[in-house]
């Protein structure tokens, strides 16, 4: 049987108010142009994923290809697939704050078993019922739940901020809860490596006069000659920020943080601007 204990809150009247109010602070520093291309992207987006969804619990092949790869991999990759899904929304956001990701859309098989996942975990909430029995029972279930409720209110959206705002941000903190009802909490905090992308994008520089040092090393970095500098304006020697960088992506002078290869670590690193647009302490 497929482990879908649901890692979502039991009672939405106990819905964690601070993750909520990070993201919706962050939203209202966009400005009108900004504002109104989050909503057109979002709406897209929600809409997109409920046709994948109904495409997927009506076809008779890829439903029970998704269901079966479900039941055969850990709750730790069941996290992994959920991760993924949680960066690319939040991609939707950060990405008016001068940030970029590294990490591109779900495939097609992956977004069907993340997009099936949720439903699992939102039917195992609502109605445990509809997943008693055998998996060809479940499809039935599923699609007989689909249609009578909109998951994630995903269907009929249109473009108004009500309407697409408020199941962003509860996709958002389901998808935080995932991970930390899976014991992914930990893995958000650690140290990890700058994305290759990332480095190879950096720029060189020549400093202009002497006494300035590389806090790395503590040497001298010596005139006209060529510098690496980071999006925060820190200055180091190549030599000694590319190894730095393969075992971290931050800055060592003020912890900004480079993109990384990590589906955490990105998590983590997107999340922190979120809250520090938003001003709020995560």
């Amino acid at each position: 049987m497929i482990d879908i204990r649901n890692p979502f809150m039991e009672d939405k009247e106990k819905k964690e108010k601070e993750p909520s109010e990070t993201i919706m602070a962050a939203i209202c520093t966009l400005n009108t142009h900004q504002f109104s291309d989050l909503i057109h992207s979002l709406s897209l987006e929600f809409r997109r994923h409920h046709h994948h969804l109904c495409s997927l619990l009506r076809s008779s092949t890829r439903f029970p290809l998704a269901l079966h790869h479900l039941q055969t991999i850990s709750l730790h990759q069941k996290a992994l697939l959920i991760a993924r899904y949680f960066l690319s929304t939040l991609t939707h956001l950060t990405r008016f704050f001068k940030t970029s990701s590294s990490f591109l859309k779900l495939n097609l098989s992956d977004l069907d078993a993340a997009l099936l996942l949720m439903l699992l975990c939102e039917v195992h909430q609502q109605e445990p019922q509809a997943l008693q029995g055998s998996p060809a029972e479940w499809h039935i279930g599923l699609n007989d739940y689909v249609m009578r409720s909109s998951l994630l209110t995903l269907a009929g959206l249109g473009e108004s901020s009500s309407t697409v705002l408020t199941p962003y941000v509860d996709l958002t903190i389901k998808c935080r809860r995932f991970l930390d009802a899976a014991g992914c909490g930990d893995e958000m905090v650690r140290e990890v490596a700058a994305s290759v992308a990332a480095v190879v994008a950096l720029p060189s520089v020549e400093i202009n006069g002497c006494g300035v040092e590389c806090v790395i090393c503590r040497e001298e970095m010596r005139e006209d000659r060529e510098m690496c500098e980071l999006p925060c304006e820190h200055l180091f020697h190549w030599m000694c920020m590319l190894p730095w960088l393969k075992k971290r992506n931050t800055c060592p002078c003020c912890r900004f943080q480079l993109p990384t290869d990590d589906v955490f670590g990105e998590i983590q690193r997107l999340w922190g601007i979120l809250v520090t647009k938003s001003g709020m302490e995560s």
